[in-house]
């Protein structure tokens, strides 16, 4: 099974791209999970896009057709998601065709506070409900204290957040499975 991860974080040293790479070694057996780089998609503009799709978001959607399924790491930001993430997601749901449709999604998030990424990740849930996207309910993975959660080094440390991590994988891949099945 192949998973595409999205970070919702820019940042150097961000907590959400070091759990998607916690996610990578903590895969069930079969599956891969590569990490999609955001960083270069423009902000959404209508005519940027009228003039044909820019080479960064076109290369996010196309990765996100390939995958058998998604994994977003969702920062917290005044409540909801990152304006990054919220950027991608906007380019790929004007791609033609649109790739979240019918795609097996699994979120997860890591913030400094003790709520995690509670909000953002209800927020990430309505969204995809508009591009029916198939969003996981169980596990719920937001991982608050995130300063404390992870070493120096980036490493997943939590042994919670590590269980809850292997247990939304295999979720994924049971998704999936009965959605192609």
């Amino acid at each position: 099974m192949q998973v595409l991860g999205i970070s919702g974080s820019l940042r150097q040293g961000s907590f959400n791209t070091a759990a998607l790479r916690a996610a990578q070694g903590l895969a069930p057996a079969g599956m891969m999970i590569e990490i999609a780089d955001i960083s270069a998609i423009p902000l959404y503009d209508q005519d940027l896009r009228d003039a044909g799709f820019p080479t960064a978001a076109e290369a996010l959607c196309r990765q996100i057709a390939a995958a058998d399924g998604v994994l977003i790491a969702t920062p917290e930001y005044n409540y909801s998601v990152s304006g990054v993430l919220k950027n991608a997601i906007d380019w790929a749901s004007r791609f033609q065709p649109q790739p979240f449709d019918g795609k097996p999604i699994a979120i997860l998030g890591a913030a400094a506070g003790r709520l995690g990424t509670a909000r953002a990740q209800y927020h990430l849930r309505q969204i995809f409900v508009f591009l029916n996207g198939l969003v996981i309910n169980k596990p719920e993975v937001m991982i608050g204290s995130a300063a404390q959660a992870f070493d120096d080094q980036g490493n997943l440390t939590d042994e919670m957040s590590r269980e809850l991590i292997g247990q939304l994988l295999t979720a994924l891949a049971d998704w999936q499975a009965r959605l192609k099945g």
